[in-house]
């Protein structure tokens, strides 16, 4: 089964996934034997790589040595071309739709493709979507794009259907790892009420009841990263698991 069937399947029953964005940056090789052994226990369903601006220069080990920590889906989302590794499940072939930027439309694309090709990762198309967060974030600096505004959801659902039309097979509305606010509950619920491919919602979720909302709002992937780069807040992984799984 593709990564992309099995998160299908999740989506069809309405179970809800939640999913550990890591920064190789911030979480160190040597912290993975520990962390992610027990971030799997704790109710983490998949994990995602990458960084808008990565300093490393180990990525396809470190992806490695995740991927033998756990039996759980590694899937690479990936900030430049460069972010590639055969050690993965998959990898979110990301096209920034919210932006005008033809680098991160096709450009990137291009770079990456051969690449992917010859370590034949699975991947799967998915529609990028800055949201305004209330402040200027990595992944809005690196795109160089304006985010769609949090107060228009309409046009959230015009971009988000247009990708859909467009063949992707999933929507990613993204905040950006630390932001100030996260993605409107009333956009999440308008986007999903017009499309039916997989929702994802991400960045600046900062507490259960937030990660909660997003899954009830119709976020059918609840991302979280950022919070749990700060050690103190990684006890809290079971409580965010049980909230966006509803139990």
């Amino acid at each position: 089964m593709s990564i992309y069937q099995f998160i299908s399947e999740k989506v069809q029953k309405n179970d809800k996934l939640f999913t550990l964005l890591i920064d190789p940056d911030r979480l160190m090789p040597e912290q993975i034997d520990d962390f992610i052994p027990f971030t799997d226990q704790n109710g983490v369903d998949l994990f995602l790589i990458g960084s808008s601006f990565l300093m490393s220069d180990f990525f396809d080990s470190y992806v490695a040595r995740i991927k033998q920590n756990t039996d759980k889906p590694v899937i690479i989302f990936p900030g430049n071309p460069s972010q590639v590794s055969r050690n993965a499940d998959a990898l979110l072939f990301l096209s920034v739709i919210s932006g005008r930027n033809p680098e991160h439309l096709i450009g990137s694309h291009v770079q990456a493709a051969p690449v992917i090709h010859q370590m034949k990762l699975e991947t799967i198309p998915t529609g990028y979507m800055l949201i305004e967060s209330g402040t200027l974030t990595a992944a809005r600096f690196m795109n160089n794009s304006l985010p769609v505004p949090r107060d228009k959801p309409g046009l959230a659902v015009a971009h988000a259907l247009a990708g859909q039309y467009l063949g992707l097979k999933m929507i990613y509305l993204e905040a950006g790892s630390g932001a100030k606010l996260s993605v409107p509950p009333e956009m999440i619920a308008a986007v999903k009420k017009h499309i039916n491919i997989p929702l994802i919602a991400g960045g600046g979720i900062k507490n259960p009841e937030e990660a909660a909302e997003k899954a009830a709002s119709g976020a059918d992937i609840v991302v979280v990263g950022n919070h749990f780069e700060k050690e103190k807040n990684r006890g809290q992984i079971r409580q965010f698991s049980q909230a966006i799984h509803g139990n």
